[in-house]
């Protein structure tokens, strides 16, 4: 006889749940009802809420296992992705750097947006590992300090442990961070483990930490974690983030906006 959940067992209910996808692959809210014993609205909440928390991906009428991790596409590739989304973080994210601010530009198609931004501000002090962010303000603007480190082509960057002599070394007043994917249990994601050590690294050094991210990104698991959620101040995202998501962030006491 299948066993009935109550209320008071959700988080049961959600871990039993969780499992029958594990072993089926995939669900239908249609056949999850009668084996919990809830109706139809409370397992689409369950399921809202595992996704949030990177456990699965929500489909029409159901929901399926994510079979691996995120690959990541290559960076001309990830531009084209969400461009609108991407500019209007950029353009909120402008609005929190003050003059004579000292920032660091990670990796990543947004914050690249966000560098273009910064050309007519030479008050800056602008620290950063992305080789296409120093090219943007290569030319004129802020003051630019670029991060040494083994190069990784995919995402333009430099990483690994050759970038702690410098990072361990200065002070930030604010970082804006990239991320291949966020979620509630697993902080911020991405594919190369020495990537996330230098964001990780970085995420010690700067007074503020602003996350740059389009809601796609939300839920989402990558390879390796590349610091915990709780470090980020403010996430800066787009109108589409699930709700259940922006109340837990604003639980954890991070500010959120949406461009």
């Amino acid at each position: 006889m299948d066993k009935v959940y109550n209320k008071e067992l959700a988080p049961e209910r959600r871990d039993h749940l969780m499992a029958m996808v594990q072993h089926q692959g995939s669900i239908r809210v249609e056949d999850a009802v009668p084996t919990l014993g809830v109706s139809p609205a409370t397992v689409r909440r369950d399921l809202e809420i595992l996704e949030d928390h990177g456990r699965l991906q929500r489909v029409h009428g159901g929901a399926v296992r994510i079979e691996t991790c995120l690959a990541e596409p290559l960076f001309d590739d990830k531009t084209l992705i969400a461009p609108r989304e991407k500019r209007g973080i950029a353009q909120k994210a402008l609005t929190f750097i003050a003059e004579g601010d000292t920032v660091y530009l990670d990796g990543g198609s947004t914050v690249l947006e966000l560098a273009r931004k910064l050309r007519g501000r030479p008050d800056l002090t602008v620290v950063t590992n992305s080789l296409r962010s120093a090219i943007e303000l290569g030319g004129a603007g802020p003051r630019l300090i670029l991060v040494g480190g083994e190069f990784r082509r995919r995402s333009q960057t430099m990483i690994g442990s050759l970038t702690r002599y410098m990072l361990e070394t200065i002070h930030l007043d604010k970082a804006f961070m990239g991320t291949m994917g966020f979620s509630l249990d697993e902080g911020l994601t991405t594919t190369d483990p020495n990537e996330a050590f230098t964001k990780e690294l970085i995420m010690k050094r700067a007074e503020k930490i602003f996350l740059l991210a389009d809601s796609s990104k939300a839920g989402k698991l990558s390879f390796a974690q590349a610091g915990r959620l709780e470090q980020v101040h403010h996430l800066i995202t787009d109108s589409g983030l699930p709700q259940t998501m922006a109340k837990h962030v604003k639980k954890l006491g991070i500010n959120l906006s949406t461009a």
